[in-house]
């Protein structure tokens, strides 16, 4: 979640680097797809199967930005929601997996995570100057943004927005599936190792060629861009981070962010960040945000409650909780 790649992707990516020295097949490349940097990192017997499957990674995401991306008007989310409160629209089964996903993490988290929310983001404007909307006008939203009101028929590989003015976005899990996908197609290629990073949303496959498991730094919510709060050993993981310093404006001294909560349609007040690792990248990227609404006690039992799910948590007052099976490999910076 969020636009942390120089931080994430970047640090990540150097300090696998530093493991390589003296090996020619490590391949990296960057390019601007699903609204961010991309970063992907290959590791090859040779470097012509390093440089085939980061491409072939690439454009497995490129292939899914064309069917995720509700800023692309021929996509298959946009089509679904063009096509709200008249019709359900047949879709890929990768559209259909996101979605179904989706709900998954949305009962997880006890309606913390909605990818149905768009309209009170844009009330909050908060990707532009910001502005408080009046309760009135959210509450005059709430209708348009009931889950319930999305229907996956599983037979017909089909979905349909019940409600006219109802629509989707899956830029809170959509990532981290993505990178899912990407690595997958990588090893497919010959990759025995790698890295992809959609700006906050990681995932990794392999270790390092010296046998080190890749580290992942953790950005500091309080602190300037690039000093973390501490980092985190991966191996065949996925991480994902959100915050309320990703996106936000400052009002009357009162920080309001893009995270909201679905239940009062305000921010989400209890956490600064949370930090999900899972074997997944969409559950973890989902997860982030779901947990971050649902607080730190709640959202800390959840985690502990998950099999092969870890995070970390910095409540409000920046009090920082790990889960208890990623103390082990947390390392919190001094």
């Amino acid at each position: 979640m969020g636009r942390m790649q120089n931080i994430l992707g970047l640090c990540l990516f150097m300090l696998f680097l530093a493991g390589c020295q003296g090996t020619p097949h490590l391949v990296k490349r960057s390019q601007m797809l699903m609204g961010t940097v991309v970063f992907v990192t290959a590791v090859g017997a040779d470097e012509m199967i390093a440089q085939g499957a980061v491409q072939a990674g690439l454009d497995e995401i490129r292939r899914l930005e064309e069917l995720l991306s509700t800023w692309i008007p021929t996509s298959e989310l946009s089509q679904v929601n063009a096509a709200a409160g008249r019709e359900p629209i047949q879709v890929s089964p990768e559209t259909f997996e996101v979605l179904t996903r989706s709900l998954e993490v949305a009962k997880l988290t006890h309606g913390g995570f909605n990818i149905a929310l768009g309209p009170a983001v844009n009330a909050w404007n908060v990707s532009g100057e910001g502005q408080v909307p009046s309760q009135e006008d959210l509450e005059a939203l709430r209708p348009q943004m009931e889950l319930s009101d999305m229907q996956l028929d599983e037979n017909a590989r089909s979905v349909w927005l019940r409600r006219p003015g109802m629509s989707i976005d899956v830029g809170g899990i959509g990532k981290g599936y993505a990178a899912d996908l990407a690595a997958r197609v990588m090893q497919r290629s010959g990759a025995i190792a790698g890295v992809v990073a959609l700006s906050g949303d990681i995932k990794t496959f392999g270790r390092m060629p010296d046998s080190q498991r890749f580290v992942f730094g953790i950005q500091h919510p309080r602190k300037r861009q690039g000093e973390i709060l501490g980092r985190i050993e991966l191996e065949d993981e996925a991480v994902s981070t959100a915050g309320d310093y990703q996106r936000y404006f400052m009002q009357d001294g009162v920080r309001f962010h893009h995270i909201l909560d679905p239940k009062t349609l305000h921010p989400a007040r209890g956490c600064q960040s949370v930090t999900v690792i899972a074997k997944e990248g969409v559950m973890a990227d989902g997860l982030d945000t779901g947990v971050f609404v649902m607080g730190p006690d709640k959202g800390m039992a959840l985690i502990e409650a998950l099999p092969d799910v870890e995070g970390v948590i910095v409540d409000q007052e920046g009090a920082v909780v790990v889960s208890s099976g990623l103390k082990s490999r947390f390392s919190p910076e001094p």
